[in-house]
């Protein structure tokens, strides 16, 4: 696949994430290309499921989990996840070791931190990070690697590398899909690697989903849906997810009840 076949793709999934739709022949025109090039790359996104093919074009997969960019996904659902992120608060005691992931829920988590003592946090999040440093008695420690410009991110080797060398209490667990057969999953393959390592070094796993994830899948897995111990997410978790889960072991923590 060449780059320009690439980005080309990408900015159709744009397309797609603002428009909800797209036609064949105004992208034919739009990138310069036959209609044939442009139903292959339709097909493709198809096959990949985050589109679903209609007569003369495509529509957006709604149930496909997208890496849209943090400050999007901020403001989807906000006070949801500020109810999820409050009651994940609840489960930090001082001296306590955590790990907080990158994600619009995990970043709503950080101001409850304020007032903890002897904290160790470790993130791979730069505005967590940044948040995090104005505050007393918390030890900050920041991964190093690659930026996600989308998420303000880091990744990469050097990021597990670093994570294996320590042990913590808790991770606290952004997620982009949850799915009962697909397991926990995100677009993105190289923080995929970084959070299947956070879950290897942490003693609780505690994902915070709002209920808009539920359902949805991407591309690369960090982690089956009963791997976890926790879940903490909103009333409108689906009953089916909720029992299954249970049955699995996973402690169901609902915010807003």
């Amino acid at each position: 696949m060449t780059l320009d076949t690439v980005k080309r793709r990408e900015q159709i999934i744009d397309l797609l994430c603002h428009e909800g739709s797209v036609r064949v022949e105004p992208l034919s025109v739009r990138f310069g290309v036959s209609s044939v090039t442009i139903r292959n790359d339709l097909r493709y996104l198809e096959q990949k499921g985050c589109a679903l093919r209609s007569y003369g074009g495509a529509m957006l997969n709604q149930q496909f989990a997208f890496d849209r960019p943090l400050q999007d996904k901020g403001r989807m659902n906000r006070d949801v996840k500020s109810r999820i992120a409050a009651k994940a608060a609840e489960y930090v005691k001082d001296g306590d070791t955590l790990i907080l992931d990158s994600g619009s829920t995990t970043t709503q988590i950080t101001p409850h931190l304020k007032g903890r003592r002897d904290l160790v946090v470790m993130t791979n999040a730069l505005n967590i990070a940044y948040e995090l440093a104005g505050f007393e008695r918390i030890e900050v420690m920041v991964l190093g690697g690659s930026v996600r410009q989308n998420s303000y991110s880091l990744y990469g080797p050097a990021a597990e590398q670093q994570l294996r060398q320590h042990r913590f209490d808790t991770l606290f667990l952004g997620v982009d899909g949850f799915d009962l057969e697909a397991g926990i999953t995100t677009p993105h393959t190289g923080e995929a690697h970084l959070n299947r390592v956070m879950c290897e070094v942490a003693h609780e796993i505690i994902a915070v989903v709002d209920s808009s994830k539920f359902g949805r899948k991407s591309f690369c897995m960090i982690r089956e849906a009963g791997q976890i111990h926790r879940l903490i997410t909103d009333s409108r978790i689906p009953d089916n997810y909720k029992r299954a889960l249970t049955e699995l072991g996973v402690e169901v923590i609902i915010a807003d009840d």
